[in-house]
């Protein structure tokens, strides 16, 4: 049964207007068929329409369908495994490369809202905060380590300082970085499917790719058309199944759950945040939030692993909501809604190639919303014969979890309980 609508969120019911697009009817032939139209795939689709590709992206469901259009709504710098950690791995030269990347993402997004005139809510800011002193020493090494790339526009928070921006008592510290911020995600999404279409791009939606035909002039199959291309870039992260077997055993689709309360008025709003930072903390389960457009709070946090969808998402995350803000206790929850990401064992992005034309991006691990859009970036590079970028996130090492398919579940939970307990004892 094909996705026709979006699934209910806070989102799906305030996104802006947008045309239908059509299914796929027949053949068609284009320079390079992108598969995926959430964040990966516009924005591969963006870079490359704008260097004179001609592009055919591919929908299953609708543009923005999957973790594009239900996130958290927050641009956070870097990767899920910060930049110190990536040097362990793979030496300073490549860690260089990827360090300098970093923060990029950012930088395409607003370039983006810009240019194409997105109408997305964006707003400056971002605070990490700590609920320990060994999480603001964290912090402390992390504002270090993100200078040395370059990356300035951060500030140390003291406890009475955090209080200023987050009305919590729970934060010892933390960090602000001012180029971070958030977006009305799904809306993010739309906007640049219309940028998509303005440089000429075509999208089918209802249209999921069921067979690649690989080759020289390889052919992406949907149930009822045929795209002929020169280059094939998979972009269908979590929601990709198994249409490229070589994918689907070194990740694990997860996922994770949002709420959003009724609107709280301009006072209460300010109150909880007042000068409309997003906010995410610093324990390794962690919990996030932040303020709509229209002054509700959209707070999320949990991962379900294997991504089954639970039973009462408000019964797991509005506890959650109430320990950060009791002063919620009476206000309703119009909106609760479950959405996928892809996880890796290393956390780090999985980025290459599958013969000589088949490119792909996957596995964000929970830092999808900048990264896919450099990832977008990076893939229309190595498609123009620049794969130097490309290269240093190809050659990251990654590894098919323990026991296949059958066992990634039960051994990513594991993990996860024993870092809930890391995060409830303090460690």
């Amino acid at each position: 049964m094909a996705n026709t609508h979006y699934p209910e969120s806070y989102y799906a019911a305030s996104a802006n207007a947008v045309p239908p697009r059509p299914a796929l009817q027949g053949d068609v032939e284009t320079d390079v068929c992108v598969i995926g139209a959430g964040y990966t795939g516009l924005s591969s689709a963006l870079f490359l329409l704008e260097n004179g590709f001609k592009v055919t992206e591919l929908e299953a469901a609708k543009v923005g369908f999957g973790a594009s259009g239900r996130n958290g709504g927050q641009i956070v710098n870097s990767y899920s495994r910060d930049i110190d950690v990536i040097e362990r791995s793979v030496g300073p030269k490549q860690a260089q490369l990827l360090g300098q990347m970093a923060f990029e993402g950012g930088r395409i997004i607003r370039e983006r809202v810009a240019r194409y005139n997105i109408q997305c809510d964006l707003k400056d800011g971002g605070v990490f905060a700590a609920n320990t002193a060994k999480q603001m020493g964290h912090l402390e090494s992390q504002k270090r380590l993100w200078e040395r790339f370059g990356h300035t526009q951060l500030e140390l928070m003291d406890q009475q300082r955090i209080r200023e921006v987050v009305n919590c008592e729970h934060y010892v510290g933390g960090m602000l970085d001012m180029s971070g911020g958030h977006i009305h995600p799904l809306n993010l999404a739309l906007g640049e499917a219309a940028a998509v279409e303005s440089l000429g791009g075509m999208i089918y939606e209802q249209s999921p790719a069921v067979r690649i035909e690989r080759g020289a002039n390889p052919i992406v199959h949907t149930p009822q058309g045929r795209v002929r291309a020169k280059f094939i870039i998979v972009a269908g992260n979590a929601y990709l199944g198994n249409l490229v077997p070589e994918l689907a055993a070194k990740s694990m689709p997860c996922g994770t759950q949002v709420i959003t309360t009724e609107p709280l008025g301009e006072a209460l709003a300010k109150s909880l945040l007042p000068q409309d930072y997003c906010v995410e903390d610093c324990n390794y389960l962690l919990d996030y939030y932040r303020l709509t457009g229209d002054k509700r709070l959209v707070f999320g946090g949990g991962v379900v692993y294997g991504a089954r969808d639970p039973a009462n998402i408000e019964a797991i995350i509005r506890p959650k909501m109430l320990k950060a803000f009791p002063q919620l206790k009476d206000v309703k929850i119009d909106y609760a809604w479950t959405g996928n990401f892809l996880l890796t064992l290393s956390r780090l992005p999985q980025v290459g190639r599958l013969g000589d034309n088949i490119y792909y991006s996957q596995g964000c691990s929970g830092h999808g919303v900048t990264y896919t859009h450099l990832a977008g970036k990076v893939l229309a590079e190595a498609l123009r014969g620049q794969a130097e970028r490309f290269d240093a996130f190809a050659d990251l090492p990654h590894y098919p979890f323990p026991g296949g398919q059958l066992l990634r579940t039960p051994f990513a939970a594991l993990g996860a309980w024993y870092y809930g307990l890391r995060d409830k004892l303090g460690f």
